[in-house]
């Protein structure tokens, strides 16, 4: 099958590279020649370091790169069996480009948007045959993140998603099929992590520093909040965050975060603009944290049983099966486990017990347990006892 790719940036470079290395012909179109030029000179750079390390041979490097069509003309889509669009997170620029290019595709052909959190079916709805219209959500960086999440819309054919579940799985990818809901399972579960650290901050029970150590040290997860905030950036992270209350109808679960908004507007934006939470300027003082146990346990226990509240909403709405929710969260975002199968090994009561504690405390629908998890503490359940 020839892929098309849309879109020559980090995501639409890291999915061209993906397919090509898995046999192949790719055409990836992007209406800027600069962004062509720099996605084949990457690829270039990347195949040599394969090369070096004795993972792929050179005949195979030159095998991948030479499957790779560089475009400005999205009529070169013209042969494909499907077409990934990875460009602006715009609804309306994304629904226009959908039925552009289903008028150039060959009849049959997949088209598939790569999108972190807006509607499929939104996108699909701007198609004449919109059971051809699919979520397929890589990670950053493609080629390394094994996880795929894939989204029917509810106008997709189940044609369409087994084609596309059977694609992808044979590239090596671990895929999870999940509901066309903001942030699918990934975005959502997550939010959490950033949502309820920058609450803890604003509350004054612990600085940024003290908060990635409770989370990496304690926790295990292998970056905290803040360090993977700056990583990803202020900007996109909180527009994300925006994007996902918005969706929700304003959850207060959900709810953005004034602290991540006035560093996003003052330029702090992390690690690309050299200063976020932290300062990444060449000799800057690295802060210590307080490397108090009891305070630290108290932080990444906060945090944990408000992410596992999360998954296991998800789970009660059908937004994924239990074992698509804790992959994706292991093989997505590098949870150190599922975030279900932690609170079987926690007991299902102690999380709600914390929960219900906050909950009763600050008097916000933000620490609302789910009805499921009071179900099946209620009735002695186990995710997968």
């Amino acid at each position: 099958m020839k892929v098309g790719v849309l879109g020559g940036g980090t995501m639409g470079s890291g999915i061209v590279q993906v397919a090509a290395q898995n046999g192949h012909d790719v055409v990836l179109v992007d209406l800027n020649q600069e962004v062509l030029d720099k996605s084949k000179a990457k690829l270039a750079k990347i195949m040599a370091r394969l090369v070096e390390k004795d993972r792929v041979s050179q005949e195979e490097s030159d095998a991948i790169q030479a499957r790779i069509h560089y475009s400005q003309d999205v009529n070169d889509f013209n042969q494909s069996g499907i077409v990934i669009e990875a460009i602006i997170e715009d609804l309306g620029v994304k629904s226009k480009v959908f039925a552009q290019l289903e008028g150039i595709v060959p009849k049959g052909c997949i088209l598939a948007s790569n999108t972190s959190s807006l509607s499929i079916a939104s996108i699909a709805a701007s198609l004449k045959n919109p059971s051809l219209a699919i979520g397929v959500h890589f990670f950053n960086p493609a080629p390394l993140m094994p996880l795929v999440e894939i989204i029917p819309a509810v106008q997709t054919s189940n044609e369409t998603l087994d084609k596309t579940k059977t694609l992808i799985d044979g590239w090596k990818k671990v895929t999870v099929i999940c509901k066309d809901t903001p942030g699918f399972i990934v975005n959502r579960v997550a939010r959490p992590f950033y949502g309820e650290a920058l609450r803890i901050y604003e509350e004054g029970v612990a600085d940024f520093a003290t908060i990635d150590w409770a989370m990496t040290s304690i926790g295990g997860f292998r970056m905290g909040p803040f360090t993977l905030m700056d990583y990803i950036g202020n900007d996109i992270n909180y527009t994300v965050t925006e994007t996902v209350f918005a969706a929700f109808y304003f959850d207060p679960r959900y709810k953005p975060s004034f602290t991540q908004k006035r560093h996003a507007e003052a330029g702090y934006l992390g690690r690309k603009s050299g200063r976020g939470y932290f300062d990444y300027e060449e000799g800057a003082e690295k802060p210590v944290a307080n490397e108090d146990q009891e305070l630290g346990k108290q932080i990444f226990e906060r945090i944990l049983v408000m992410l596992i509240n999360e998954a296991v909403d998800a789970y009660f709405l059908n937004i994924g099966t239990k074992e698509a929710i804790d992959l994706a969260m292991t093989k997505g975002v590098n949870y150190p486990k599922g975030l279900l199968s932690w609170a079987d090994e926690i007991g299902l009561d102690v999380v709600l017990n914390k929960l219900q504690a906050m909950y009763e405390e600050y008097g916000e629908d933000r620490y609302r347990p789910s009805p499921l998890l009071r179900r099946m503490v209620k009735n002695g359940e186990t995710f997968f006892g």
